[in-house]
């Protein structure tokens, strides 16, 4: 398919419906999910309480609002997830969410997780999208806005960022760890052992790999299946089914699953979706208007197009950039972040910090409850920026004590993946002098041969 042929097909008008019912559900998920943390207090936790924040490289600037800023800010977050449901104002609602959102994440990286990122990208995507042109309170007041439908890309591209994340994650598994030794199977599964019938099945090996081998294969080809219309029903049910149980297996990953069983929605076909929005509508007919199509502006077109296609590039290179750096990715973790990588590893470890005055020869041991809370303390013991941004917090922490020109080493010690715990950092390099960088960090110590 040539490029030309493959433009215009992008641009041939389809049925609103899927986008429509997208944006409710998408809506609907994000206000049940600030109406989560709200009541089980985790603004509070995660926010306000903490003395120190790890911020994200280059967005230093970003911080913590006080107790009424940041319920403030879930509050107009919570809000703008309605009003893109509900399709109000929904431009702006689109913006403020994902402004607001995004803010919200890059306070603190100890709090990163994959389905935070997926919905940052997907709540910038929105913006664009005339997703509020049916089926949207938008209409009801203003009726010129109505569209039946919408250029087929439009729906397209939030295919293919599922697409994107499916397939990376099930990249990401093809690791001797995960498909030859089943790791961290082995280790997590038998923590179930209480479930009853399949209880006894936890200790086995032949369920973990089956876990590890199912879970790599799925991610691979789940969404080359729900495009493709013959497969798409029973594909969808193993959608539900696979993050139903890794739901039941592993709570802690939060609202993933969910995440992502609504998402996949959007694969549906056209007439499926407008069925559903007539039966919501309280319509029997099932009408699809292909005509009064959505038509961008010129001017928008011209500023779409490069943003599109830089961020799709991004998407494709960012999960990749690990390449660029020597040695073990689950060790170093340089180039982890932002690839989808989901759950494969358990990796823990226990960092003690040491503060010393050069012109006196004093050393201070550092009690990092007094600076942390257990959970940034558990995350940042195996991740060597945090390890390095945390020493530098100590470094003025000391200094403003009285220390002059304060040096900050660490003793820390990693398992992986249930190997014999092993030094991490080296010991006797000042991480104070140590310069935060996205390149390789020569003070982390590899793992040990034998270990590899």
């Amino acid at each position: 398919m040539s490029v030309y042929s493959l433009f215009n097909r992008l641009q041939k008008p389809v049925d609103i419906a899927p986008l429509v019912v997208f944006r409710m559900l998408f809506g609907v998920m994000m206000f049940a999910g600030i109406l989560r943390f709200w009541l089980n207090g985790w603004i509070t936790d995660l926010y306000v309480k903490p003395r120190f924040y790890f911020n994200y490289w280059g967005f230093e600037w970003v911080h913590p609002l006080g107790n009424t800023g940041m319920h403030l800010l879930f509050l107009a977050t919570g809000i703008a997830a309605i009003f893109i449901a509900a399709g109000f104002l929904y431009r702006a609602a689109a913006m403020i969410f994902f402004l607001s959102f995004t803010y919200i994440e890059l306070i603190d990286a100890t709090n990163y997780l994959n389905h935070y990122y997926f919905i940052s990208l997907v709540s910038f995507l929105l913006i664009w999208l005339p997703a509020n042109r049916y089926f949207a309170i938008d209409v009801k007041l203003w009726p010129h806005l109505k569209r039946n439908s919408v250029p087929l890309w439009t729906i397209g591209i939030i295919r293919l960022q599922i697409g994107i994340v499916y397939f990376f994650a099930g990249l990401a598994k093809l690791t001797p760890d995960w498909l030859l030794h089943a790791l961290p199977m082995k280790i997590w599964l038998p923590a179930k052992s209480h479930l009853p019938v399949i209880g006894g099945l936890m200790y086995t090996s032949w369920v973990a790999y089956l876990f590890s081998w199912f879970g790599a294969v799925y991610d691979l080809f789940i969404a080359f299946f729900l495009i493709t219309r013959k497969t798409r029903a029973i594909a969808y049910l193993f959608v539900i089914g696979f993050h139903l149980a890794t739901a039941l297996f592993f709570p802690g990953i939060g609202m993933f699953p969910y995440v992502m069983i609504i998402c996949s929605f959007i694969f549906f076909s056209s007439s499926f979706q407008q069925k559903l929005l007539n039966s919501i509508g309280g319509r029997k007919s099932v009408v699809l208007y292909i005509h009064n199509t959505y038509q961008y502006p010129a001017l928008l077109i011209k500023i779409l197009t490069p943003v599109l296609a830089v961020y799709f590039f991004v998407q494709l290179i960012a999960p990749l950039r690990f390449l660029a750096y020597p040695g073990k990715l689950f060790w170093y973790e340089e180039g982890y972040r932002f690839s989808w990588r989901v759950m494969l590893m358990e990796k823990s470890g226990n960092t003690f910090f040491y503060v010393k005055e050069p012109s006196t020869g004093k050393v201070f041991e550092v009690n990092n409850n007094e600076f942390l809370t257990p959970l940034q303390d558990k995350m940042m013991s195996t991740q060597p920026d945090l390890i390095l941004r945390y020493a530098h917090y100590l470094a003025s922490v000391y200094q403003k004590r009285g220390l002059k020109n304060p040096a900050v080493y660490a003793d820390c010690y990693v398992t992986l993946n249930g190997k014999r715990s092993q030094p991490f950092i080296n010991s006797t390099i000042d991480l104070s002098g140590q310069h935060l960088s996205w390149q390789h960090y020569t003070w982390i110590l590899p793992p040990n041969k034998n270990e590899k």
